[in-house]
């Protein structure tokens, strides 16, 4: 049990996997950061070389271009991945293949120096130790697996006094950095565990001040709030509002309990929500998927009343369509006592002079009431001249 939490850096592995989307920013995050060095540092060689100062190796000026190609193209990787926000094994090979070109480069280097001790390596595995996290089990094994090649590299072109100098200072570096990685990255999941635990509890105020409980829909001060700062800015696209109210909703209260009464509201803004086609699954960041993707989006306005901003849709008929749809369902719903849930739908269109909310919402208010009036169950439409 404590060799399996060491592996976690003393966690489980469920604590590891929730800090995932955090591991993976930090991860890349470091790789940009040590390719932008590693990017400098072999750009400077390649100018020295060329220009024949400070004793740089102008024999090793084919590699400093390749390395500096090789950096400038981890670079762009990790901004590609941060952008299509890719999954953690994209992370983790990235990582991986950074480590791997790290290594080539200073056994490189070693090699290229056969008379000295290696330094290079020894520093770039404590870098390495403190710039990325994964499993403890994976970090001894990428730091093993390099350290072994380092010194079968430095066997076979050192003499055997350098090269044993190198097996110790490998074996005291590896040592080291394994501790120091285990030490440093427990501290930072751990920081990873209480930032995940503020964004949690900041989720859920989040969603307990935005959405009702009954219906999971968007309260009344939140989707007045979207709906204005819609309007509030230009807006061509095809839009519309609609109120929709449950028709004899007193009756099924009277005859059927209040208890029934809600599972009849709970019920209708499921409908609604599934008749849109609306992913709710992540309701902290709906309202930013409202103004960015910019999709149909409903509200409960209080008792039986709902109330939704229709998107995407091309003209009246694609509206009608969608509520017709929706009027079916409701009509089609079958749960104990309850047969049918009837509601009236008043719509409006929204104008690219619209710019109040509350005007919309009068006009919708105005052909919910025609509806009511006409027989209920049924969808009326109030145009902007009436």
């Amino acid at each position: 049990m404590a060799i399996h939490s060491t592996n976690y850096y003393g966690y489980d592995k469920k604590t590891l996997e929730d800090c995932s989307e955090l591991i993976n920013s930090t991860n890349c995050k470091n790789v940009e950061i040590l390719n932008v060095w590693f990017f400098a540092v072999n750009v400077l060689c390649f100018i020295f070389a060329t220009l024949d100062l400070f004793s740089v190796n102008q024999s090793e000026i084919h590699l400093y271009a390749i390395y500096a190609a090789v950096a400038a193209f981890f670079i762009a990787a990790c901004k590609f991945v941060t952008k299509r926000k890719e999954s953690t094994l994209s992370v983790t090979i990235l990582a991986v293949a950074n480590i791997f070109a790290w290594m080539v480069y200073s056994i490189q280097i070693s090699v290229d120096q056969p008379y000295m001790a290696a330094t290079l390596f020894m520093v770039m595995m404590v870098v390495l130790a403190f710039s990325f996290i994964a499993t403890m089990l994976r970090a001894i094994l990428a730091l093993g697996t390099c350290t072994v090649i380092f010194l079968y590299s430095s066997y076979s072109v050192k003499t055997a006094s350098i090269a044993t100098q190198d097996l110790y200072n490998a074996i005291i570096f590896m040592t080291l950095s394994i501790g120091l990685h285990f030490a440093f990255q427990r501290s930072r999941v751990q920081q990873f565990v209480t930032l995940q635990k503020n964004i949690q509890i900041q989720r859920e105020l989040e969603i307990q001040s935005s959405f009702d409980a009954l219906t999971s829909l968007l309260n009344r001060g939140r989707f007045f709030s979207l709906a204005g700062n819609i309007l509030n800015k230009p807006h061509n696209e095809y839009m519309a509002i609609c109120l929709l109210d449950l028709d004899e909703f007193k009756q099924i209260n009277d005859k059927l309990g209040h208890q029934m009464g809600d599972k009849a509201i709970q019920i209708a803004g499921q409908t609604i929500i599934d008749t849109l086609e609306i992913d709710m699954s992540k309701k902290w960041a709906f309202q930013d998927k409202v103004m960015t993707e910019e999709i149909c989006f409903p509200g409960r306005l209080g008792g039986d009343e709902f109330i939704v901003f229709v998107r995407h849709k091309k003209n009246r008929e694609e509206v009608t369509e969608v509520l017709q749809k929706m009027m079916q369902a409701l009509n089609s719903v079958e749960v104990g006592e309850l047969h049918g849930i009837h509601a009236s739908f008043g719509v409006t269109e929204i104008t690219p002079e619209d710019n109040d909310i509350d005007v919309a919402y009068k006009r919708a208010d105005e052909a919910l009431y025609e509806s009511k009036r006409a027989g209920k169950n049924q969808i009326r439409f109030m145009d902007v001249s009436e």
